[in-house]
Formats: structure tokens, sequence, C-alpha cells
């Protein structure tokens, strides 16, 4: 599986060691920035990530910033695009099973490295529920329709 990922200075640091994590795990990523702790604009790296999955370029995308509010509502601008934002596993199986999220989006200074770790394994391994689910996902607009 391909996962891009990205995320605006507050959440460099947590971005980096999960790089090096999901790697070790097998997965292949790929990273959209930023590369350091120096302040930035996130929808520098959002766009690009957004554009990459809605291009299937990467199967699925992983997002961070401080509240991880910003990172959610500019990736949900894009076609096709269900991020989600979790600030524990809970959430982020949720946002899975019932949303089919295709971008797990992350507050970077509301939970600590482990949590996000966790949280990222929640989201990897919870498939989507469909049913019901699948009724409502149809029902949200694309392009305005």
């Amino acid at each position: 599986m391909k996962i891009g990922i990205c995320s605006d200075h507050a959440g460099f640091e947590y971005k980096d060691r999960l790089i090096r994590h999901l790697t070790a795990e097998g997965y292949d990523i790929e990273d959209f920035g930023t590369h350091s702790t120096e302040s930035m604009d996130y929808p520098d790296v959002a766009h690009p990530l957004a554009e990459a999955v809605e291009n299937g370029d990467v199967d699925a995308g992983i997002a961070m910033c401080g509240t991880g509010n910003g990172m959610a509502i500019t990736l949900n601008k894009h076609q096709g695009i269900r991020a989600g934002l979790a600030w524990n596993t809970g959430i982020a199986d949720l946002v899975k099973r019932h949303n089919n999220a295709n971008i797990l989006v992350m507050p970077a200074r509301f939970i600590s490295y482990e949590e996000a770790e966790a949280i990222t394994a929640t989201w990897l391994n919870t498939e989507f529920e469909g049913g019901r689910h699948s009724r409502r996902i149809g029902k949200i607009p694309v392009c305005g329709k």
C-alpha cells in the first residue's frame, strides 16, 4: 500500500517519525512535506496530497497540522476526498468504518506521538462497513452536484 503523508511545521516531527515507523512496517510512503519546523502554510502541502489521492498516485493519505482543522478543511475541498479528523483510536475507527475516510488527519499539538501511531494503526487496519454508510456517502455532492 502506498501512503502519501504531509504536515505543516507543527506536525513535522510526528510526520518524520511516522514515516520511519510506517516504512519499517512495509508501507510505501510518499512525503509531500513540509521538511522542517520552519513556519509554513498548510495548504501548500495539503493540495498536492489531495491531488495524489484523487489521481490514484497514492492509495490513501495522512496529514497533520496543529489542530488538524486547517488540513481537513483544505483537503475536503477536493473531489472524492473524505478527510477525517481523528484525535483518538475510537474516532479513527469510525472515520474509516462509517465515512470511508481516504485521508486521516491528526491534531499534532493535541496528541502524543504514541497516540498518533496508534490512531494511524487503527485507521489503516479498519475496513469500511458499507451498507447504510455507503448510501450516506453517496449523498455527499461532488463538484456541486
